[in-house]
């Protein structure tokens, strides 16, 4: 059964949603129902198009990660999306549980990765490898209970993996993350949160940030999360 869309804000050139876990967020090899088709069909049945209608891709998440995305309801406001990922403009802050203590509280972390087409793996490799890729994340505790910590992340690149690979390097992998946590990890569904969107409107040029929490389930219910956190700087 498919989960009823959630927008948390639409205009004429933008559609800001929920995007659910294990949900692809543009059509994939599975054919599961995807996020990109279901705001599709929710445009065609609102503004009751006929025909193609067009949603713009302008960000991805994982298919396991949840929380806030962004699309495009035209060509040039995705255009100008696409433009504010390049210069730095558009903030993306994800929540995750982390197995372990990270050895500082908080710290830029700054690795080269690169992808494996075989097996849709990324590995840190060392920067002289050919293909590989800057990818830099920075992170604060905020929150700890016992062995798990709660970390507030803020990309600075966007990389496929990224937060999953560079904390299972740190020594501290994301909780219920098995593919690249190994036997550090707990089982369970993974703790990967898009918390926090800021873009500037592709066309009003106004500031907009759209947060939401983590589903009250384990392991986020084992800490405070409230709107503090998600403005922590």
């Amino acid at each position: 059964m498919t989960e009823e869309l959630t927008v948390l804000y639409e205009d004429n050139h933008i559609i800001v949603v929920l995007k659910p876990q294990n949900m692809p967020c543009c059509e994939d090899s599975t054919g599961d129902m995807d996020l990109l088709t279901q705001i599709k069909e929710h445009i065609k049945v609102k503004e009751n198009k006929p025909g193609n209608v067009y949603v713009g891709l302008v960000h991805r998440l994982d298919r396991v990660t949840g929380g806030v995305m962004v699309y495009a309801k035209s060509s040039k406001a995705a255009s100008r999306l696409s433009e504010q990922i390049r210069s730095g403009d558009f903030e993306k802050k994800y929540l995750t549980v982390v197995c372990g203590t990270p050895k500082e509280e908080r710290a830029v972390l700054t690795d080269y990765m690169k992808k494996n087409p075989v097996n849709n793996m990324v590995y840190v490799c060392p920067p002289t490898v050919e293909g590989s890729k800057r990818a830099e994340l920075e992170y604060v505790t905020v929150g700890k209970c016992g062995d798990l910590t709660l970390l507030l992340v803020t990309l600075h690149t966007g990389r496929t993996h990224q937060i999953r690979v560079q904390m299972a390097h740190n020594g501290t992998p994301v909780y219920g993350d098995m593919r690249y946590g190994g036997d550090k990890a707990v089982k369970g569904k993974i703790a990967l949160w898009s918390t926090s969107l800021g873009i500037f409107h592709p066309v009003s040029k106004e500031k907009m940030v759209f947060k939401i929490q983590p589903p009250i389930a384990k392991p986020w219910n084992l800490f405070n999360i409230n709107d503090d956190i998600l403005i922590y700087d």
